[in-house]
Formats: C-alpha cells, structure tokens, sequence
C-alpha cells in the first residue's frame, strides 16, 4: 500500500531505539514548577531555527493558543480578528477566549483589506487588534498575507498571533523560482521575510519534525509574559520525555539534513503534479509544498471515483473540501520517505481508469 495520508512531511519517525533514554515519562510536576529535563535546550535550538529571540515547549497548540488568546485579550483591551479560514484550533481557542469575556471577530480568508477594516473598528472602540491566523494553509496551498497583517497589527498597537505549524521545518528564508521552499526550515516569517517584536509564532512540531509538542516563540519579553500567566503550565502535564527527546533529535538531524530532505520532497511533490496534469487533474494552487488536493474540469463527481480506483488499486489518497468547504477535492499528502515507483503508481492506476482519454460516463462504467 502506497500511503499518502501521513504529514510526517521529513519522514522522521524517532522509534524508541533510536532515542536516547530517559528516567521517566514525566516526573509528575507542572511545567510553570519545573520544567522537564532538556524542554529548555530544545526551546532555544527552535527559536534560533526560527529566528525569533525566545521560545517556550507546551504539550499541544491547544494548550498554546487556548492559554495565549486569553492573555492577550486580558492584558489590554483587545479585539480578537481571526482569519475565518483558520485552523479548527484557532478557532475553539478564540471560542474559549471569547467565553472569558474576550471580543472576537472573523474576516474571510486571506482578506488584508476585511482584515484593515475591521482592525480600524476596533480602534475606533478603544480595542487593540490582535490578528490570528495560519502562516500556510494547505487547504488552498497559499500563504497568508503576512506582511499586511503583521503592519496591520503593529500599526493598531496590537499582535500577530500566528499558527505556523504546516510551514515549520518546510518553509523557510530566502525562497527562490528554483529553491520554492528556501533554506533552514524555520517557517512562515522568514519564508516570507516577515519580522517584530508584536509578532508570535506557535506551531506544533508533530508534522514537519515528527515531536508531538508545540513551541510559543517570539519576542523574549513576549515568552517571559506568557511563563508569568500561562494557566496550562500550571494546571496540564507538560511535554512527555519522549516527546522532547524527539524534538532534539528532530532539530539535531534537521540541522544536518533537512536541506536534503527537503530537495527530495519538492522532486516528489514536482513529479506528483506532473502525473496529475497529464492524466487531466488541475493542482490548487501553485507552491509545490507536501499536500496537494487536484480537482478535475469534468466535475466534483469525480473526486469520489478515483479515490476508490486508487484505493482500490493499493494507493491511499484523501478526499478534502480545503478551507472553505468546497467539493471534494483528491489529496495527497508527499513525505520525504516516498519514492518516485509510488508516484508512478499513481499515474498507472488513473491510466486504467481511463481518466485521460475516456469520457466521465465511460469512467463511471469502469470505476462500478
């Protein structure tokens, strides 16, 4: 089975005996008492991977946002403005913020102008804007606009609080037309060339470097006020010695070898939207990054169809609406541990179908 649904996007999958070993899953103190052996040394390599002063381990981006929305809108009166194709997490976190008496509103997805718009109420009421967003959204395969949204932020005396896990370890500075996801890996802002002390960056480390935790970097003094208030800290378990023995080891081999992992992931992912072009499917969007959703000029229909025939055929393909719900769309996930006969496999299964040449009522007949 060739399997394109994992976002372990590297390939780094840190089985037990590769790890170094450790004492105890978790010594059973909160982090905001102590925190757990090696989270310290692991938070500092994130942060100079990303570029940012600071940075600090939580076990999830639940635990990051739910804490650090709430905080936001406490410390000053603020206006929470969420891009309303964000991640679900941002979401639920925004929802609990707006619980604890926190003002939130939306603007549509990759909006500056909404976004300006709404900010400039704000201020007219006396809130702060406190933009939230995703640095990457696989969903369209597009980037957020984060320079207007960073100078939107800045300009109201407010924050970019930003959800950069997709692009963490993918993405990173100096992108060019033969190099499309830069150098080094460390994410949305230096991708985009973006950078200020009002800007915060979380991302979970589970997809680009395998670790299930999650980082909060930024300015120092922006970490060292969210230490001082931070409730999951103080009321969750922090990140298992698993977890961060697997952060280490993700960041170490990053270090040395993510320029290649990630030379060999644009190849595949190239080779992928070749395959789909010539059998007739059109990519969303145009950056080469792991997830690839396709649809087809012959209707949504056909989505459903060949997910089937590919399954099927002993290829595992996922069926997606992207971030604003649309029709189906066919959704591969391309890792660094794929290899090109599983590319081509996909091109031979869709040759069957006859989804090239045949007409869609001659594929229906041949797909039931």
């Amino acid at each position: 089975m060739a399997d394109f649904t994992s976002a372990l996007y590297l390939g780094l999958r840190h089985a037990s005996a590769g790890l170094p070993p450790w004492a105890a899953l978790t010594r059973g103190q909160p982090a905001a008492l102590a925190e757990p052996a090696g989270a310290e040394a692991a938070a500092a390599a994130l942060a100079r991977l990303q570029g940012l002063a600071a940075a600090t381990l939580l076990p999830s981006t639940l635990h990051l946002f739910w804490d650090l929305l709430r905080q936001l809108a406490r410390e000053t009166r603020s206006a929470l403005l969420l891009d309303a194709g964000a991640y679900p997490i941002l979401h639920w976190s925004a929802e609990g913020a707006a619980a604890a008496g926190a003002v939130v509103r939306r603007f549509p997805h990759h909006d500056s102008a909404a976004l300006e718009q709404l900010a400039r109420g704000a201020l007219r009421e006396g809130l702060r804007p406190v933009v939230v967003c995703d640095g990457f959204c696989p969903g369209c395969n597009r980037p957020a606009p984060l320079a207007a949204y960073a100078r939107i932020a800045g300009e109201g005396g407010g924050t970019l609080v930003l959800d950069d896990t997709q692009a963490l370890g993918i993405l990173g500075r100096a992108p060019t037309a033969d190099c499309p996801f830069g150098h080094g890996g460390g994410g949305s802002p230096g991708w985009q060339g973006v950078a200020g002390a009002h800007i915060a960056v979380g991302a979970s480390l589970a997809k680009g470097f395998g670790a299930p935790l999650a980082a909060l970097s930024g300015s120092q003094a922006l970490v060292e006020r969210f230490l001082g208030g931070s409730e999951t800290r103080l009321h969750c378990s922090p990140p298992s010695s698993a977890a961060l023995a697997a952060a280490r080891q993700a960041l170490a081999l990053g270090a040395r070898f993510g320029e290649l992992w990630r030379a060999r992931l644009l190849r595949l992912v190239l080779r992928l939207r070749e395959t789909m072009a010539q059998a007739g499917l059109e990519a969303v969007g145009r950056l080469p990054f792991p997830v690839q959703s396709f649809v087809s000029r012959q209707g949504p229909e056909l989505a459903p169809l060949l997910w089937r025939r590919l399954h099927a055929g002993g290829v595992r393909a996922l069926l997606t609406r992207g971030c604003q719900g649309l029709a189906p769309r066919l959704t591969f996930i391309v890792t660094a541990r794929h290899r090109q006969p599983q590319i081509d496999r996909i091109a031979q299964l869709l040759a069957r179908a006859g989804h090239a040449a045949a007409p869609f009522a001659s594929l229906t007949h041949a797909i039931h």
